[in-house]
């Protein structure tokens, strides 16, 4: 039999269809080349828009689907803007929607049951129902998502359901700028569980700098299954900023493992209204020492004397180099603290290694001072037996085996400072 398919199917597919799967279209923001996504902010969105259609065959229920959910979320948008009921005819909602997203579908020989996302292009609804469809949204703020399971904290170490489910999340009706880590490698060095105990500013501001980003905002979830593939209880705790000001915590629970994502989709939401009525009434305010901008210092040109151009300790054609390198380092115990210091500053061009954020047990961070670009630091220090991940802007280092206080090898030669 030749199933007849109608030609709108296309045009319109191409044009609006958006994949659920992969989150919808994510439009890149922050620096050049930062590793982030985010929401366009250009549509109004009705999401959960229920569809059930029968039709002459799969193209045509679906096609009849799509038309359907396009009325019904045009008029839950007037319904939520305005109060009251509105309709359009089929061509005016075709110029109207920018986008389909599809949650979920089942698509028979003649029946389509959907749950479908419709995007509105803002401007242009925004003047058929007379609202101000301006957008006024908070400055771009870091979102890290931290999931609890057994006592182990993970953000972006390895995939959690918990970092996908913020993937899935469109913030185009949300007055909150979050700017979302995507979770590559140099993501997983900068933002870790163990970062959002640490409080000192400079870090942070390292951080958010990195990202584009001017403020922070930490989303937890603890998920607690009573079995294997059983119940699972989920606390969610929303804070702000680097000492963690709490936002909103509370808790969710589901049946069985194959609710977790409905459950985190949930907890999203009320997490995104928690942080939009925080920023309404002036909670988010970002820390000024967070916000603080050191002034660059400019180098200091001394005059040449007689006698320095004819000192024989002068070196020509040698410049100085040296630049600050931020070092993350196990540090199991006090010890380890010190012999990673010493052997840090035992590597060949190293000026100067200090401790300034101290994690025993965990991973603590120095502020290495080298005579060259950070890839010769990474190399001399794997010359030194230290096992190095390399991300932007800082290293990471850890003896083989899991060891964290070395055994510093002794230096060739005394070194002047």
């Amino acid at each position: 039999m030749i199933r007849r398919r109608s030609p709108f199917i296309y045009g319109f597919a191409a044009a609006v269809l958006i994949a659920g799967a992969a989150g919808g279209v994510m439009a890149q923001r922050g620096k050049a080349g930062a590793n982030t996504a985010s929401s366009d902010p250009a549509s109004f969105e009705v999401s959960g828009v229920e569809v059930d259609v029968r039709g002459a065959d799969a193209d045509a229920a679906r096609t009849d689907g799509w038309r359907v959910a396009q009325r019904k979320g045009w008029d839950l948008l007037a319904r939520r803007l305005t109060g009251r009921s509105s309709s359009l005819s089929d061509s005016a909602l075709d110029a109207l929607v920018t986008g389909i997203v599809v949650e979920h579908e089942q698509i028979g020989p003649n029946r389509y049951i959907a749950k479908l996302g419709v995007l509105f292009d803002r401007s242009k609804a925004g003047a058929i129902l007379g609202v101000n469809s301006t957008v006024s949204r908070s400055t771009p703020m870091l979102l890290v998502p931290v999931e609890w399971t057994g006592g182990t904290g993970r953000v972006f170490e390895r995939p959690t359901a918990w970092a996908a489910a913020w993937t899935r999340f469109r913030s185009s009706n949300s007055t909150i700028d979050y700017v979302r880590p995507r979770g590559g490698a140099g993501d997983a060095l900068l933002i870790n569980a163990g970062q959002i105990g640490r409080r000192g500013r400079g870090w942070w501001r390292a951080i958010v700098d990195q990202y584009g980003a001017t403020d922070v905002l930490i989303a937890e979830v603890q998920l607690r299954p009573d079995y294997p593939g059983g119940p699972v209880t989920a606390i969610f705790t929303a804070s702000h900023g680097p000492d963690r000001v709490r936002i909103t915590q509370f808790a969710l629970r589901v049946d069985n493992a194959a609710g977790l994502d409905s459950m985190l989709d949930k907890g999203i939401e009320r997490i995104d209204r928690a942080y939009q009525a925080a920023l309404a009434s002036g909670a988010l305010k970002t820390d000024h020492l967070l916000a603080y901008r050191p002034p660059e210092e400019k180098p200091v040109e001394e005059e040449e004397t007689p006698e320095d151009s004819a000192s024989p300790s002068a070196t020509p054609g040698v410049t100085d180099t040296t630049a600050s390198f931020t070092v993350q380092v196990e540090t199991p115990t006090a010890a380890s603290v010190n012999a990673a210091e010493s052997g840090v500053r035992g590597v060949p061009g190293v000026r100067s290694a200090s401790t300034t954020s101290l994690a025993l047990g965990g991973v603590s961070v120095m502020s290495v001072r080298y005579d060259g670009p950070i890839g010769s630091l990474r190399a001399a220090l794997e010359g030194r037996g230290w096992q190095v991940q390399e991300g932007p802007g800082v290293l990471r280092i850890r003896r083989p085996g899991g060891g964290g206080s070395p055994n510093p090898q002794p230096s060739d030669s005394p070194k002047s400072e």
